[in-house]
């Protein structure tokens, strides 16, 4: 067999956009060319905020057959696999954490492949994991302090584990669709309160007269991006940060994969009040921004819960991944749901101490999750 040749690419568009997508696939959205392209054509990535693009792309006989997405960072922006505790350690030690290697897809937090492979083209198991370790090369040749795959799916996690990174379990909450006929079904799966406190919450929206529209991608206009992008925006100078994500980064993304995409606006009186967007595929929904002008009642709720399930239900989907963290998710029917993250570290005393640290996590998480699973809102049978 062929030998695999691998290069490292600071520039997503130096590969055809058809090359890339027939080896990433377009099911999985935020691994399209259109998605991660968006995101450095747009001012969302570069010195400014500390994410450099340093793809990998393989190639077998001059064919593209893997990539990996991978950027250099100059911080823990943007990752939500949260680390800052181990760069303060490294700052008390005089030794510098940054730059490192993050193999992600920035500033989302959503579950999926991150080791991409041509459909039609089997790599073997030692294979991939040649690909794995030519990150790791890379990082020591570029002298990083670290490598970190975020978010890793279940079926690459273990080659991950194979290749000697350090695992380490998060959490999130999902729902997943048990074929219901419509959102009453749904309802009553759960317990006679749980019930009644949505039931409560969505009259609350309803008796405020908010008026609420689910737009497919293609159908967003360029005003309705702008009013969206407002609402973006004045989450994050609610809630301190950087809205990163620039207006026209939505706008490109809504003309080019807008067939991966759902605005659910709201609106008081004909005026926008709120909105949220959730990317999708055939099988899945993803909520990733809110924002809105003015408080309503419960709207938070109806807009990225409620909204994203009836959409699931009448679409058929089977998951809702409605984005990072919450507790206050159990109740409203997501459940707690491990997710995975994959690291190296090239400090010999660190790696010794990252990993019983991890060790420990790992069973504090598998507590924490099991004690959510007993806050389930569902009716035991």
């Amino acid at each position: 067999m062929p030998s695999i040749q691998t290069q490292f690419i600071n520039d997503i568009n130096l590969i055809d956009r058809q090359q890339w997508n027939t080896v990433a696939g377009t099911h999985y959205p935020f691994t399209r060319h259109e998605f991660l392209s968006a995101l450095e054509n747009n001012d969302c990535l570069g010195q400014k905020w500390g994410w450099l693009p340093h793809h990998l792309a393989a190639y077998r006989e001059g064919e593209l057959v893997a990539l990996i997405p991978n950027y250099i960072k100059y911080n823990s922006y943007g990752e939500m696999v949260f680390d800052w505790a181990w760069a303060e350690a490294y700052q008390r030690a005089n030794i510098e954490y940054y730059p490192k290697s993050v193999i992600a897809i920035p500033y989302t937090p959503a579950t999926g492949p991150r080791l991409l492979i041509h459909p039609d083209i089997t790599l073997s198991q030692l294979e991939q994991q040649d690909l794995i370790n030519a990150i790791t090369k890379e990082a020591k040749q570029q002298n990083l302090s670290s490598v970190h795959w975020l978010f890793t799916d279940k079926q690459q996690t273990p080659l991950l584990q194979n290749a000697g990174l350090m695992i380490r379990t998060g959490c999130q909450f999902h729902w997943e669709n048990r074929n219901y006929a419509d959102f009453e079904d749904f309802l009553s799966t759960l317990t006679a309160k749980k019930r009644k406190k949505i039931k409560r919450e969505r009259r609350f929206v309803e008796e405020a007269n908010i008026d609420i529209q689910r737009i497919e991608g293609h159908s967003v206009t360029s005003e309705q991006w702008a009013v969206f992008h407002q609402f973006y925006e004045s989450t994050f100078d609610k809630k301190s940060g950087w809205a990163t994500l620039s207006l026209p980064f939505f706008q490109e993304v809504g003309c080019t994969m807008g067939e991966n995409i759902l605005l659910i606006l709201c609106f008081h009186e004909g005026q926008p009040v709120a909105a949220s967007l959730c990317f999708k595929n055939q099988v899945s929904l993803y909520g990733r921004h809110w924002g809105c002008n003015h408080e309503f009642h419960s709207l938070h709720f109806e807009a990225c819960y409620y909204q994203g399930l009836e959409y699931c239900i009448d679409n058929k989907l089977q998951t809702f991944d409605p984005g990072a963290q919450g507790e206050h998710k159990v109740s409203r029917g997501f459940l707690p749901t491990p997710t995975y993250s994959a690291h190296w570290v090239a400090h010999p005393d660190f790696d010794r101490i990252i990993r019983n640290y991890l060790t420990q996590e790992t069973e504090g998480m598998e507590g924490y999750i099991a004690e959510m699973m007993e806050r389930s809102p569902y009716k035991t049978t």
